[in-house]
C-alpha cells in the first residue's frame, strides 16, 4: 500500500517507517525540516517537505503523494517538560493534535484514504475512578489536572476528529509511556540521569498505575493498525502496568542508583504541580487485551523490567555517545 507517514523523523516514526517499508509498503514520510530529508531517505521512503500547521501545504504533499492509509504521529514534545506547566510545554503538540490533525484529515479525504491512523495517549487521561486498569470503554478524566486541561482537550479533539471522520477506517492509538532510543526515557537522557542521581523522588504512596510501551513495540502495533485495523480506539501499552512505587525503585535498583526519596503530597506539589502529583498518586493504567486481539499483535518487551534492563545495558563505558533523547 501506499503509506503517508507525518511525523517520520520522530521518535516512534524512525522505528516506523523502515518497518513499513521492509513489509513491502511505500512510504512517503514527511518531515517540516529540508534537512531531514536525508534521514527518511536513509530510513527507506521518499521525503516530502510540508509544515503540518499550514493546511496548503499539507494538502499539496498529501495530493502528490496519493496514499492509501495517512499514519499522523505529529509531536513537538521537548527534551523536559516541567510538569508545574504542562499545558505551556505542550502548547505545540496540542496545536498539532488539533489543527494538524484537521488538516491531514482533510487531505485524506480529498484523495479518499482508506485507512487513518493517529496516535493518541493512555498514559493519564483515563478517569481516576474504579479499578487500576482501563480498557478502550471506560471513560476518559472528567477532571483533568488543572496544569493539563489543554492537553487533555487536545487529545479528545484529535479522537473525535478521527473517529467522526465516516470517510474512512479511522484508528486511534493510545500508546502508553514510550521508552527506548529517541524517547525521553533512554539510555543517558535527562529522566534516567535524575533516577541515577536520587533526583527523581516517589511522591505520596505512589500509588499511580502507568503502562510503558518500547518505542520499537509501539512501531509494530503501528504497522498492524495499517494493515488491519478495523474502526476504533486501541490501547497500545505492554502487559504490565504498574504503580510508579513499584517501578520507579525498580529503574532505580536497575540502574544501580539508590533507592529514591519519598516525599509528601505537598512537597511533591511544590516541584512538579498538581500534574506531577496526580502522575505519581492517582493515574490508572492501560489493557492492551483488544490490540493483542484485535491486531494480532504482542509486544516483545511484555513488560517495562525487561525493558528497563536495557537501559542500564545500553549504557556501558565502550558507548558513551549516548545523549538525551530529542
Amino acid at each position: 500500500m501506499r503509506v503517508f507517514v507525518a511525523g517520520a523523523t520522530g521518535a516512534i516514526g524512525r522505528q516506523l517507517v523502515p518497518r513499513l517499508v521492509a513489509a513491502g509498503h511505500e512510504v512517503t514520510g514527511m518531515t517540516r525540516s529540508e534537512s531531514k530529508q536525508v534521514m527518511i531517505r536513509e530510513l527507506g521512503a521518499v521525503p516530502v517537505v510540508a509544515e503540518a500547521l499550514d493546511p496548503d501545504q499539507v494538502a499539496e504533499v498529501v495530493g502528490r503523494a496519493r496514499p492509501e492509509v495517512i499514519v499522523h504521529q505529529l509531536t513537538a514534545i521537548p527534551p523536559t517538560v516541567d510538569l508545574r506547566h504542562f499545558d505551556r510545554d505542550f502548547a505545540l503538540t496540542n496545536r498539532l493534535r488539533t489543527e494538524g490533525t484537521d488538516h491531514l484529515l482533510s487531505a485524506g479525504k480529498a484523495v479518499g484514504v482508506r485507512r487513518f491512523v493517529a496516535q493518541s495517549y493512555s498514559a493519564w487521561p483515563y478517569e481516576r475512578t474504579g479499578g487500576p486498569v482501563k480498557s478502550e470503554e471506560d471513560p476518559l478524566d472528567p477532571r483533568p489536572a488543572r496544569e493539563m486541561r489543554e492537553s487533555w482537550a487536545a487529545i479528545r479533539h484529535l479522537e473525535e476528529a478521527v473517529l467522526g471522520a465516516e470517510w474512512t477506517e479511522a484508528i486511534v492509538l493510545r500508546y502508553g509511556g514510550f521508552y527506548g532510543a529517541g524517547t525521553s526515557l533512554a539510555p543517558g537522557s535527562e529522566q534516567v540521569e535524575l533516577v541515577r542521581q536520587r533526583k527523581f523522588p516517589l511522591v505520596g504512596d505512589g500509588g499511580g498505575v502507568w503502562s510503558f510501551i518500547h518505542v520499537a513495540d509501539a512501531a509494530e502495533a503501528t504497522v498492524a493498525a495499517v494493515e488491519r485495523g478495523s474502526r476504533g480506539v486501541y490501547n497500545v501499552v505492554d502487559d504490565d502496568p504498574a504503580p510508579v512505587a513499584e517501578w520507579l525503585p525498580a529503574l532505580a535498583q536497575t540502574l544501580g542508583a539508590k533507592k529514591p526519596m519519598n516525599v509528601p503530597r505537598f512537597v511533591g506539589r511544590l516541584f512538579a504541580g498538581e500534574a506531577g502529583v496526580v502522575m505519581m498518586t492517582e493515574i490508572r493504567g492501560a489493557s492492551n487485551a483488544k490490540a493483542k486481539r484485535e491486531l494480532q499483535w504482542r509486544p516483545v518487551h511484555s513488560s517495562w523490567r525487561q525493558g528497563f534492563a536495557e537501559l542500564s545495558a545500553a549504557r556501558t563505558p565502550e558507548r558513551p555517545e549516548f545523549a538525551a533523547a530529542a
